[in-house]
């Protein structure tokens, strides 16, 4: 994140936001320790590879958590009704995520791929 935010855009800002952007422009900032030459890349692409199989795997415990939640519901086996719609709406909120970031992901390499070589 730089460190210039137009005014309006600053004041526009909750005060727990004000507060890390200051928190943050105070800090110098530091850039990060690059690997060697071919050590990087390897590692970048397996841990963004894992990072989005883990991400999946559990969405996917939670769709079906969710699944099972609604079939005792529909039995009449639910102990608490409160928890089971916590529990579904944040599943929902979830996968609206993993969609969006999709969605981005899937614009970002179609952007890619319109580029002139």
């Amino acid at each position: 994140m730089s460190g210039f935010l137009p005014v309006e855009a600053l004041s526009s800002l909750s005060p727990q936001a004000q507060a890390l952007v200051g928190a943050s422009s105070a800090q110098p900032l530091q850039a990060p320790a690059l690997p060697a030459p071919g050590e990087g890349a390897a590692s970048a692409a397996g841990s963004f590879g894992s990072l989005v199989t883990d991400g999946l795997a559990r969405l996917n415990g939670q769709l079906i958590g969710g699944q099972v939640d609604l079939q005792r519901l529909a039995l009449g086996d639910a102990g608490n009704l409160h928890q089971i719609m916590i529990d579904l709406e944040e599943t929902r909120v979830n996968f609206q995520l993993m969609m969006q970031v999709r969605s981005r992901l899937l614009e970002a390499y179609q952007d890619i791929m319109k580029m002139p070589i």
